[in-house]
């Protein structure tokens, strides 16, 4: 009987250890700069959601975070770069499209649901179809009809292979039967500037990265993909209202840490994230942009709502037979 009750006291002693040790690793985190990667090029739709939520967050944490753009294979290269950071929670992924990328690249650099774990969904946006202001369609129909009448004359840009800017773009000429080619670029920023340098005439962006340039007139907005207009675009028809009722396309940008970090540490960055999140200047940013913030989600409701957005895109590139080239 004292051997068995001087064993409890030892297990009662150990589990007091263990969560002493788990209480001072979430009270002493972070405990040094934190780095944000961002898979993309700056001037887009992440790059814009990392820098709001940087600045907050380092306010929060009293650490200095330093956002590091590394664009590259449409966005795999800086999920890859995360995934190899020691797993401490000084090293986030901010991204919305690798995933999507994962899905057709050959020799993926980084699989997000083995060597990243996502934390947080901390924003979705809806895309404009745009346009340069001298383009000759002034709507989606006439966009449609101008393509079909020309097959393969006019080229489209993207923010890079796999992302929304590329898949809606062929979900839309799987709808329409137009004949427009692909031009890939390193992010949304570089895309833009081709396109208001009329290099490329027409582009699928994010509405946070593209709608500035559509408000001051350097680019014009023929629809919006959602199924809903904009208030700080109310004069944007949507998709559906040109006659494609099912057409509901948005981006989505989620965290990322690497696999094998402390579950308390998760759990703090997820709470201090959603609390940032909830900030009436941080609501503001976001919907000035025509970005929303989504509601705070479980872990179980976050990996549905992925599996979800990974499934129904891998359904479209095995349709359309989308390549990583």
């Amino acid at each position: 009987m004292k051997s068995i009750i001087t064993l409890i006291q030892c297990l009662f002693s150990c589990a007091l250890f263990f969560l002493s040790l788990s209480s001072f690793s979430q009270s002493n985190y972070p405990s040094k700069q934190i780095e944000i990667i961002v898979p993309y090029a700056p001037g887009g739709t992440t790059d814009f959601v990392s820098r709001i939520i940087g600045q907050k967050l380092s306010g929060k944490w009293r650490q200095p975070i330093v956002i590091l753009n590394k664009p590259g294979s449409s966005g795999s290269l800086g999920a890859d770069f995360a995934s190899r950071a020691s797993p401490d929670g000084h090293t986030l992924l901010i991204t919305g499209y690798t995933n999507r990328n994962l899905l057709f690249l050959p020799t993926p650099p980084a699989n997000l649901n083995k060597e990243l774990i996502p934390v947080a969904l901390v924003g979705k946006a809806p895309l404009l179809l745009l346009v340069t202001p001298d383009f000759p369609a002034k709507n989606l129909k006439e966009l449609i009809a101008l393509a079909k009448s020309q097959p393969g004359k006019f080229n489209y840009a993207s923010i890079g292979n796999g992302s929304p800017s590329h898949l809606g773009m062929e979900m839309l000429k799987k709808l329409t039967n137009m004949d427009i080619t692909h031009i890939p670029y390193k992010g949304s920023g570089p895309a833009l500037i081709d396109l208001m340098a009329g290099h490329i005439p027409i582009m699928l962006d994010s509405v946070v990265s593209s709608s500035p340039h559509v408000k001051s007139g350097k680019l014009r907005a023929l629809a919006i993909t959602t199924t809903t207009r904009l208030p700080s675009l109310p004069d944007v028809p949507t998709i559906a209202d040109s006659g494609l009722s099912n057409f509901d396309v948005f981006t989505w940008t989620a965290l990322y840490v690497p696999a094998g970090t402390a579950v308390d540490k998760i759990e703090k960055i997820r709470t201090d994230i959603n609390s940032v999140l909830t900030l009436a200047d941080v609501r503001e940013r976001f919907a000035s942009q025509g970005a929303i913030i989504p509601e705070p989600m479980t872990q179980p409701q976050l990996m549905s709502f992925l599996n979800m957005d990974i499934n129904g895109w891998r359904k479209l590139i095995q349709e359309v037979k989308i390549s990583a080239d």
